[in-house]
């Protein structure tokens, strides 16, 4: 079965076929969850339709830790059984599904006293039982005690006062934009209709029934309805917001938490592990992202606008502060290349304080043939989006089969060890050296050979982006042909991350991506210069913001380029 595109032809089928069609299901948000819910229900047979009024994965989804894990924190709370979900979903996910996107990442956990180290201990090593009673831990090495000394040697950058021993064990980390992406690429080959930049302006209705819903194609601007016997709302923080248009809130309330993470460069943080820490509040991640490391998260609460959160000059210094309480060699603001904020959909109801709200989720039929899911966390993504096409089976009248996603590899994955096996052979005949392909295979697994067909076809694309030079002009003409980029920033943001690494924010490389993509869409010369224009403002309003302490940083988001470029783009 060929892998199927998202590109602009792709896109244009599918509105057609949502315009035209009765759909067994619609959902409504693509991000991870409703890419999931995508694909778990058109692996079941079901016919499937998925909007997105921004870009996939432009809200939580792309704005993560960036981690595949169990968990380790829920278990001082005792919710053995959500770790215990959520690390045999990391090893499906390691083993089975998507080798190619998740890897293991080893984690040091500095011991600041020495009764710390029978408590961590056991903590970590429930954590490694929970992993090994399932049998899916094969691969993953179990946690190792360290002392001070060996700790060091593994991570100079640590103060030797900061600590009197350590305790290794190990994770996974993902890249979560290219995730959803790859998921829902991996729905579309199964039959799904997916379409980004299609906004949900209420619900279809007869009596009480939800029978589908209106949308407008921003691209376009262009309204049509969308009929379906069922209606899954996947949209995360948005949830109470969509809510609102079926009439009402509901039983279920979101709120929206929002962490921050910082990008500094590798050489600013000599280890070779990732490095974990308890805060006063929660805990913060020093974790490796290839020629980088990525620092986070806050945990605070967010009532503003939901599509721009903010990072704030507090946040920014909270988090170096935490880190250079264990670092030898203290970060500086001059230190970070890039910042980024997202959004936590956690359950409201449990606490007052965001960081003790739950990351379990639910499901729940708020009126009929509407289906409703939230909470949760990236991990554990395919199990809400099984309990949500169940829950969409129960309101179908035919029988439907169970989940099969547990046995469906997503596309890059099959063949993707083979690749890799033949990773110098790849470069001798593409020309490329071997650790591009490497940096290739990791981001596409075995589609390696479709963008490295687009290099043979157009030799140039084999040149690195100017200002961003980690990544090929043939991953942004790939992104846009295949992955279902619209505008600048899903490439500069999303399906790359020049965005956050590279220390101009990726405003060296806009002007030739912009021009890339251009010739994939058929943009005038005013249209790339536009795109260009707003992607530049999008930046200096978050440079802005940064620069603001934490109660108006909304107002300088404000000032940023509006989500959508107003302009309509020939398929």
């Amino acid at each position: 079965m060929m892998p199927a595109r998202l590109g602009p032809a792709e896109r244009e089928e599918a509105l057609a076929h949502l315009a035209a069609n009765e759909l067994d299901l619609v959902v409504v948000g693509g991000g991870i969850v409703g890419a999931g819910i995508a694909l778990d229900a058109a692996a079941r047979g079901l016919t499937v339709g998925l909007v997105e009024a921004r870009d996939f994965a432009s809200g939580t989804s792309s704005r993560s830790s960036k981690l595949i894990h169990g968990g380790l924190r829920y278990l001082e709370n005792l919710e053995f059984p959500l770790v215990r979900e959520a690390l045999q979903e990391r090893a499906l996910l390691l083993q089975r599904l998507a080798p190619h996107l998740v890897r293991p990442v080893p984690f040091l956990y500095p011991l600041t006293r020495h009764w710390e180290r029978a408590y961590v201990a056991t903590g970590v090593g429930l954590y490694d039982v929970l992993g090994l009673s399932l049998g899916y831990s094969r691969g993953l090495p179990r946690h190792r005690h360290l002392t001070r000394t060996q700790a060091l040697r593994a991570a100079p950058a640590l103060k030797r006062n900061a600590l009197v021993g350590a305790v290794l064990y190990w994770d996974a980390q993902v890249d979560d934009a290219r995730y959803v992406v790859t998921t829902l690429r991996t729905a579309a080959t199964y039959g799904a209709h997916v379409a980004s930049r299609t906004q949900v302006l209420g619900f279809l209705r007869e009596g009480e029934h939800v029978t589908g819903v209106r949308v407008r194609d921003l691209e376009a601007d262009r309204e049509f309805n969308v009929r379906a016997k069922q209606v899954v709302n996947a949209t995360g923080v948005w949830t109470d917001d969509i809510q609102a248009l079926v009439g009402g809130r509901g039983q279920i309330h979101i709120q929206a938490s929002k962490g921050i993470h910082l990008v500094v460069p590798r050489d600013r943080v000599h280890s070779r592990s990732g490095i974990v820490m308890r805060t006063e509040t929660s805990v913060l991640f020093l974790i490796p992202w290839g020629r980088h490391w990525i620092i986070g998260t806050t945990d605070t609460d967010w009532n503003l606008d939901k599509a721009h959160p903010a990072a704030s000059r507090t946040d920014i210094d909270y988090l170096i502060e935490h880190a250079n309480r264990v670092l030898a060699v203290p970060l500086t603001r001059d230190d970070v290349e890039g910042v980024y904020a997202g959004l936590r959909p956690l359950l409201a109801g449990e606490s007052d304080e965001t960081s003790k709200l739950s990351r379990e989720h639910t499901v729940a039929h708020p009126v009929p043939g509407l289906v409703l899911v939230a909470g949760g966390k990236y991990t554990t993504y395919r199990v809400m989006a099984k309990d949500a096409v169940d829950a969409v089976a129960h309101g179908l009248d035919e029988k439907v089969p169970p989940s099969c996603t547990d046995v469906v590899p997503l596309v890059g994955a099959d063949g993707f060890q083979a690749r890799w096996n033949a990773r110098h052979r790849l470069a001798d005949c593409s020309g490329l050296h071997v650790a591009r392909i490497e940096h290739l295979l990791r981001r596409y697994g075995s589609l390696v050979d479709e963008v490295l067909a687009l290099v043979r076809e157009r030799p140039d694309l084999g040149r690195p982006i100017e200002g961003a030079d980690d990544y090929l002009r043939a991953e942004v003409v790939y992104a846009t042909s295949h992955e279902g980029a619209r505008h600048l920033d899903d490439v500069l943001a999303r399906r790359t991350h020049a965005s956050i690494e590279t220390w101009d924010r990726g405003e060296g490389a806009a002007d030739e991506a912009a021009r890339l993509m251009g010739e994939e869409l058929g943009w005038t010369g005013e249209q790339v210069e536009r795109e260009v224009a707003y992607y530049r403002k999008r930046v200096q309003a978050e440079r802005d913001s940064q620069e603001q302490p934490g109660d108006q940083e909304a107002d300088a988001v404000r000032l940023g380029a509006p989500e959508i470029v107003p302009t309509a783009q020939p398929a």
